[in-house]
């Protein structure tokens, strides 16, 4: 019978565990997952090599420590700066080049890790058998970049071909190594200087891109178009632009802002004036809120959440322990000077020491912060029964809460782009859209008061756009104000920031930016732990620790303890 494939929580879990061995072996204690990537100074690692790729849906833990190990490598002993400048164009030559340097980081393995080379070798021989189980070496260019994958290693590494398939590659080694024989060796020599060995990998790369340019004659258009197709298809299986998550979820597409980058990372706001912050409850007339509140209470009661066993892990979770005063009369610990008298009248007596005695104490508060979007329409009720649930289960856990929500006063700019537009459009103005951020529930007041405000997120028609970098410091600061020791705010979105007007003044990616360093400012710099939930998609490039939630599955028990798994796994980091 066939196992059952790994849960997005076990892949999540597995891929954890690598990142943390990578960190181990690199000594980058910046190199963080997000989701199932791995990501350092904000930026994403590229592997850079298909081999190491495995797959969590098919392929076993072994497998992804062998391709963390040799993403480590790559760390600790490939330039990447200069792996990019030598880096042929032609979609071929790329293709082998990265995989050659690839091997040649492996191979520099030393053998104060015996461990590491097991791996290693354990998983190229399993991406060996599944290159070619997976028929990737029946077309011509298909078997000639499997060849060259066995001989390459097998040169570098010293260890001998694939058994299994030498018969496979036997004629196609034969004819390689006769154009390619004195490079080979010129792979081994260098290995342990990156320029010069580029130089033989790149030779090769070069010869064999044009040994098959030079047999795509026009007579041979149908073995050339043959080439093309598999080229496409090696390279969609093996992932080998390295930008996708592994995952059946997608993830959001950021990169660099100019515009703040010359700035010197200053965000800007055009017009403060038109910002609101307001109480959502007064947006909506109290009949309308009334129903909405029946219309949740109705959904939330036929998803059969446990809140009181939501209230108890939530409490075990958070409860820190504190010092509440002494226990007498143990058998060990400090000498009580009140009873030295007991030792002289009865010798035997042992209970004559004092410890200190602790109480578990939740010293914390916990916000939502929700993106009240035009995208989020669809998913909002949804969300509003996830927090509403929260909401009931903190309060048991006598946990202080608040939630609230962030969208914009207009779409496309409002008032403050006409005012942008009537002073002659001055360049790079910053943020050019009106700020509005709600209050849904605050900390003071408890689950049952603020139950009817909770129901305004079903209010979908004040959902515009959305400025995620200033609700994030928003709410931070809010959290900030209260004097619980440990601050937690959990982030609700559907994807990037968005307003148009913004975007068009400055360039596609400045409100991006500007989320990553408020993430950075007060998670990292302030001790405010930011966690992004993710609705059907993931938001790794913008926050550390982060979670994935498919809308295709119903809310159920395990969705919350999996939000409170994340939390724990970042709490022993």
């Amino acid at each position: 019978m066939q196992a059952n494939p790994p849960s997005e929580k076990q892949q999540q879990q597995a891929a954890e565990l690598c990142g943390a061995s990578v960190r181990a072996l690199t000594g980058l204690r910046e190199l963080r997952h997000r989701g199932r990537s791995l990501f350092l100074g904000g930026q994403r690692v590229h592997t850079g090599a298909p081999h190491s790729l495995p797959d969590p849906l098919r392929d076993g833990f072994a497998a992804l420590r062998g391709a963390a190990d040799g993403i480590a490598l790559r760390l600790l002993h490939s330039d990447t700066g200069l792996h990019r400048e030598l880096a042929p164009e032609a979609p071929i030559q790329r293709l082998i080049f990265d995989l050659l340097e690839q091997f040649r980081v492996e191979t520099l393995v030393t053998d104060a890790h015996p461990g590491v080379r097991s791996n290693l070798l354990r998983r190229f021989r399993d991406w060996s058998l599944r290159f070619h189980d997976d028929g990737h070496a029946d077309s011509e260019l298909g078997l000639l970049i499997y060849t060259i994958a066995q001989v390459a290693w097998s040169r570098l590494s010293g260890q001998p071909t694939l058994a299994e398939t030498d018969d496979l590659i036997e004629a196609t080694r034969g004819r390689i190594t006769e154009v390619i024989g004195n490079e080979l060796v010129g792979l081994r020599r260098e290995r342990e200087h990156q320029r010069n060995y580029a130089e033989q990998a790149l030779s090769i790369a070069r010869i064999i891109d044009e040994s098959l340019l030079a047999e795509h004659t026009e007579e041979s258009a149908g073995k050339r178009i043959d080439n093309e197709k598999a080229l496409s298809r090696i390279t969609l299986a093996l992932d080998f632009s390295d930008e996708s998550e592994d995952s059946n979820i997608a993830t959001v597409v950021t990169a660099n802002s100019k515009v703040l980058a010359e700035q010197k990372q200053v965000y800007r706001v055009f017009n403060r004036e038109f910002d609101r912050e307001l109480r959502a409850a007064s947006q909506v007339r109290k009949a309308e809120l009334r129903q909405f509140r029946e219309q949740l209470d109705a959904r939330i009661f036929h998803q059969g959440i446990n809140v009181p066993r939501l209230a108890r892990q939530i409490s075990q979770l958070l409860a820190t322990p504190r010092r509440d005063g002494w226990l007498f009369g143990e058998e060990e610990g400090l000498i009580d000077g009140r009873r030295l008298s007991q030792l002289i009248a009865a010798p035997g007596e042992r209970r004559l020491f004092r410890k200190d005695q602790y109480r578990f104490k939740n010293d914390c508060m916990l916000s939502f912060l929700i993106d009240c979007s035009g995208s989020m329409k669809n998913s909002i009720e949804y969300v509003a029964m996830l927090v509403d649930i929260f909401a009931r289960a903190l309060d048991q856990a006598d946990i202080g809460c608040e939630i609230l929500g962030f969208t914009t006063g207009d779409w496309n700019g409002g008032r403050a782009y006409r005012q942008w537009l009537a002073q002659g459009r001055p360049q790079h103005p910053g943020r050019l859209n009106e700020r509005c951020h709600l209050v849904f529930k605050n900390t003071q007041d408890g689950w049952r008061k603020s139950r009817r405000d909770i129901a305004a997120l079903l209010k979908t028609p004040c959902f515009r756009e959305g400025l995620d970098g200033e609700a994030v410091e928003w709410a931070s600061t809010r959290l900030l104000q209260g004097n619980a020791e440990r601050r937690i705010l959990m982030v609700i979105s559907d994807g990037s920031p968005m307003d148009s007007a913004t975007n068009l003044a400055n360039d596609e990616y400045y409100l991006d930016n500007h989320l990553k360093n408020a993430v950075e400012k007060y998670d990292t710099a302030k001790g405010v732990e930011i966690y992004g939930i993710g609705v059907g998609l993931s938001l790794t490039p913008y926050y550390r620790h982060c979670l994935a939630i498919d809308l295709n599955e119903s809310l159920s028990n395990t969705v919350f303890t999996q939000i409170l798994q994340m939390i724990a796994h970042a709490q022993r980091r």
